[in-house]
């Protein structure tokens, strides 16, 4: 992995939220390809409920400052960055007052999905892109994990298929069975349409449930990784009938090799 550039994209990280499946696989396998000796990039999203004065999160003014389109609106682009101690590995944090001020992070005290859950998605997504793109910063992969980064790899394939930075670049995503139950807000394909994005494309976001967001990420990846143990029978399908590289699950205390493994024979061969 050495020298390699590989840019991680995560709906959660650990030590910013507490551990989970998601969280704790965005920090190992950075910090793996880390001590591998490639460069890395860590982007999540600044929810709330972050402690900035405990992380020492701090503001880039040279890369905040643009407004990204959604739904027709124009969104104030913040971009936060602290370093996870002792690992030498700096977090990018995708921020905006109206999607991620509020202290929680997709849900509200009484577990109901926030309705703006799909506009922060489309948000997190194009946030990531301009920041990469603005950082001039060419990736060889392209990681995703969790479904709040779910949308990435369409909008590089979609929207930003013109952008030259990217044309090298691998998507791998992670599949997890780290879900939500029922549905995103259901004019999400009209918000999505409108960034010109074929409607052919995303017409399963027609039912923006979790299956249907991961069905639309591994459908725009190059690669694909089995997060959990255990998917609904309904995304193995789709992940076998795919035809791409898929690298089965792996636990934590043994991923390494494997993971290294697939990114350089599969991913980059």
């Amino acid at each position: 992995m050495k020298d390699k550039r590989i840019l991680y994209v995560s709906s959660e990280v650990v030590p910013y939220l507490p551990e989970t499946e998601i969280s704790s696989m965005s920090f190992e396998t950075p910090r793996m390809v880390n001590q591998l000796g490639g460069q890395i990039r860590i982007f999540m999203p600044r929810y709330g409920n972050i402690n900035e004065r405990r992380h020492q999160l701090h503001e880039v003014i040279r890369l905040s400052g643009i407004n990204l389109v959604i739904n027709d609106l124009d969104m104030p682009l913040i971009i936060k960055v602290a370093s996870i101690p002792k690992e030498r590995i700096q977090v990018y944090f995708i921020d905006n007052d109206e999607y991620f001020k509020r202290k929680a992070t997709l849900t509200d005290e009484d577990g109901n999905l926030f309705p703006d859950n799909d506009e922060r998605a489309i948000f997190f997504a194009k946030g990531v892109i301009e920041t990469v793109k603005k950082l001039n910063w060419a990736p060889d992969i392209i990681h995703v994990h969790g479904w709040l980064a779910a949308l990435l790899p369409l909008y590089l394939k979609e929207f930003y298929k013109d952008e030259p930075l990217f044309n090298e670049s691998k998507i791998v995503t992670s599949v997890y069975n780290q879900s939500f139950e029922g549905t995103l807000n259901e004019d999400m394909l009209n918000k999505i349409k409108f960034d010109n994005i074929d409607e052919d494309a995303i017409k399963i976001l027609e039912k923006p449930t979790y299956n249907n967001m991961m069905k639309v990420a591994i459908n725009y990846s190059d690669a694909l990784i089995i997060g959990s143990e255990d998917l609904p029978e309904d995304l193995t399908k789709h992940l076998k009938d795919s035809k791409k590289p898929v690298l089965d699950y792996k636990a934590k205390d043994e991923f390494s090799e494997a993971y290294a493994d697939f990114y350089n024979n599969q991913v980059l061969s």
